[in-house]
């Protein structure tokens, strides 16, 4: 398992402070720094280091970002990434977007985020900038409830994947896992949503249906799922903090390629042809390609779990999108606490402003 280099940095106050120093960042599963804290962010990139408070005994640890070579960002609106893009570009540093882009407007589930046409706008114009591959498309999670159907889903799906054709490669999707999270389970009950969890029947046809759908529709897009131990006919294992999109994107990068264990050859051809591009190669163009020398996989993720280790730099009670089913959020107090005194110290060391 990938190890981050450790030594001193000093704070802006002055004190020398132990710290991380990540080669990749998430940013951020336990909330949405694309869309809330972008500038918070990009203040912290320049000034060269965060801090994360942990909330069970309020202690501050940091994370520098002087080795930093990748960043991957999640988030249900990215527009506020667009102006801070070239930034990234300055510093050499990559990235891509995991864009979670559901349609639960008719339901209310997350009456936080823009207009579904806003949002397919915001992916269009961020695969403009970045290119295609960059932006990922989710539709995470998939839920049930009275008022939602299989049927529903896949007309949401259908209606969002028409209009992104040519412009991603990819759906990630998982289906709602209630009763073992139990923040998701308290949230949809206070919101009084009447849920109900997905069977393995359920799973399978959906998956089969999306199949079907993804056929007709011509789309070919790769289908895979998020955190899900099922293995379902047409669909793939995701890997969403992923070291084979960091190499296609970023071989030109010896630092990265070095800390992933990743040796970079030459198609090499003579009189008798080319050589054999071995079975586990990543091919990169015509000329080159990639392959991985070590296991990256983040064995502190969830079994079904297909990242790669990174650091992730968000605090959970901190996303006021407020969707109504939140597994970042305890309750949309706390996190309406936590964005209000973020807001009262916009630049601090970490997201609270504490």
């Amino acid at each position: 398992m990938a190890q981050w280099k450790k030594d001193k940095i000093q704070r802006e106050n002055g004190e020398m402070v132990d710290a991380q120093f990540p080669v990749i960042v998430s940013a951020s599963r336990s909330t949405d720094i694309p869309a809330f804290y972008a500038d918070w962010f990009f203040h912290r990139l320049k000034i060269g280091y965060s801090a994360w408070r942990n909330p069970f005994n309020g202690v501050n640890s940091y994370v520098s970002y002087k080795e930093t070579r990748f960043i991957v960002f999640w988030s249900k609106n990215p527009k506020p990434l667009l102006q801070h893009l070239d930034y990234l570009k300055e510093r050499d540093i990559n990235c891509y977007i995991q864009y979670t882009l559901n349609d639960y407007v008719t339901e209310g589930l997350e009456r936080g985020v823009p207009s579904v046409e806003e949002r397919i706008e915001t992916f269009k114009t961020l695969v403009e900038r970045l290119g295609k591959g960059r932006v990922v498309w989710r539709f995470d999670p998939l839920i049930l409830t009275d008022k939602i159907s299989i049927d529903d889903l896949l007309h949401k799906i259908e209606n969002i994947g028409n209009q992104l054709v040519g412009y991603t490669e990819k759906l990630v999707f998982s289906f709602a896992d209630i009763v073992t999270y139990k923040k998701v389970k308290s949230n949809l009950e206070k919101n009084k949503i009447n849920y109900s969890d997905w069977t393995s029947e359920q799973m399978t046809e959906f998956a089969r249906r999306l199949v079907e759908l993804n056929k007709a529709k011509g789309w070919n897009y790769v289908l895979a799922t998020c955190g899900e131990a099922a293995n379902l006919d047409g669909i793939e294992h995701n890997h969403c903090v992923d070291d084979t999109l960091m190499i296609c994107f970023a071989y030109k990068d010896k630092k990265l390629m070095d800390f992933l264990g990743v040796e970079i050859h030459n198609i090499e051809n003579s009189l008798f042809g080319a050589e054999p591009i071995p079975a586990d190669a990543i091919m990169l163009n015509a000329h080159q390609y990639a392959i991985k020398k070590k296991n990256n996989a983040d064995k502190g993720q969830r079994i079904a779990c297909g990242c790669m280790v990174s650091k992730d730099i968000g605090e959970y009670n901190t996303c006021p999108h407020l969707c109504e089913y939140c597994y970042a959020n305890t309750s949309k107090e706390a996190a309406v606490r936590n964005w209000k005194s973020h807001k009262e110290n916009a630049l601090s060391e970490n997201i609270t402003g504490k």
